[in-house]
C-alpha cells in the first residue's frame, strides 16, 4: 500500500486580503476629506469663492498683527518726508530678533505716559549711551561729538532745534525728534517730564519702512547717511565723548 502522501491541489483563488486594493483606505480617506470640504462650501454662502476670500483675509490679519502694520500720518511733524494723510507700512519684525533701533530710523512707538496718549512716529536721533547736544557753533545737532548733517530730511527753513539740550541717552531708551522741528512735540518738549523725554525701546512698535499711499508719493524710507557716520558712544572708562 502506497503510504506516501499525495500532494493536494491548492485553491488558487485570491484570498480576501489579497484581493483587497491596499490603496483603498487612502482613497476612502481622500474622498472623505473632499466630501467634508464640499459640505463646508455648500454650507457657506458663495461656496469656494467665499472660503478662499476668508482664507486670504485670515492671512492678511496674521500679517498685519505680527509682521506689518499700516499707519496713517496724522500731523505735519515729520514733513517734508511724511505728509499728513500718508500711509506707511511699519515693519514690526525689524527689532524682534536681536536688532535694535539705529540713529536715523523712523519708528512708530506707543507714547502713552511719555508724550501723551496713542502712537507717535519720529526719527531716532540718539540711542542708549549717546551724548546728544544742541547745538554746535554752526547750529547743528551733535551726537557723540560728531555734527550731523540733517539737510537730507529736515523741513525746509527749519533749524535743527531752537531748544537747547545736552543729554546722555540712558540704555534701553531712545531720543527722538520730528523732521519738521518747528511743528513737532518730541523728546525736547519732555526733558523735564518723567522719563526725561526718552522713549523705552520696548515701547517701539516697529520701523516705518515704506510709504505706500498715495501712489505718487510711494517710496522706501532709507536711513540718512548723516546718522550712519555718527561714531559709537564712549562708555564709562573709555574716555570722553567724541
Amino acid at each position: 500500500m502506497d503510504t506516501e502522501a499525495q500532494p493536494t491541489e491548492r485553491d488558487r483563488s485570491p484570498r480576501p486580503s489579497d484581493a483587497e486594493d491596499p490603496s483603498e483606505p487612502e482613497e476612502r480617506e481622500g474622498r472623505s476629506r473632499f466630501a467634508l470640504a464640499d459640505r463646508v462650501t455648500e454650507w457657506v454662502p458663495g461656496g469656494w469663492i467665499t472660503v478662499t476670500l476668508l482664507a486670504l483675509l485670515l492671512c492678511l490679519l496674521l500679517v498685519f498683527t505680527y509682521v506689518l502694520q499700516p499707519f496713517r500720518i496724522p500731523s505735519g511733524s515729520m514733513e517734508r518726508g511724511l505728509r499728513i494723510g500718508d500711509r506707511v507700512l511699519v515693519n514690526k519684525l525689524a527689532y524682534r530678533f536681536g536688532d535694535r533701533p539705529r540713529r536715523g530710523d523712523v519708528v512708530v512707538f506707543d507714547g502713552t505716559g511719555y508724550f501723551g496718549h496713542g502712537d507717535y512716529i519720529k526719527r531716532v536721533v540718539g540711542v542708549g549711551g549717546d551724548h546728544v547736544v544742541c547745538c554746535d557753533g554752526a547750529g547743528r545737532i551733535e551726537v557723540n561729538g560728531r555734527p550731523v548733517d540733517e539737510s537730507e530730511f529736515l523741513y525746509p527753513g527749519d533749524s535743527p532745534s531752537t531748544v537747547r539740550f545736552d543729554v546722555v541717552v540712558p540704555d534701553g531708551t531712545l531720543f527722538v525728534l520730528g523732521d519738521h522741528r518747528s511743528n513737532s512735540s518730541d523728546s525736547r518738549d519732555h526733558l523735564g517730564s518723567p522719563g526725561g523725554g526718552m522713549i523705552p525701546v520696548d515701547e517701539v512698535i516697529g520701523r516705518a519702512d515704506w510709504i505706500v499711499w498715495p501712489l505718487g508719493h510711494a517710496t522706501h524710507l532709507n536711513r540718512p547717511g548723516g546718522y550712519a557716520r555718527v561714531p559709537a558712544a564712549a562708555r564709562e572708562g573709555e574716555g570722553g565723548h567724541g
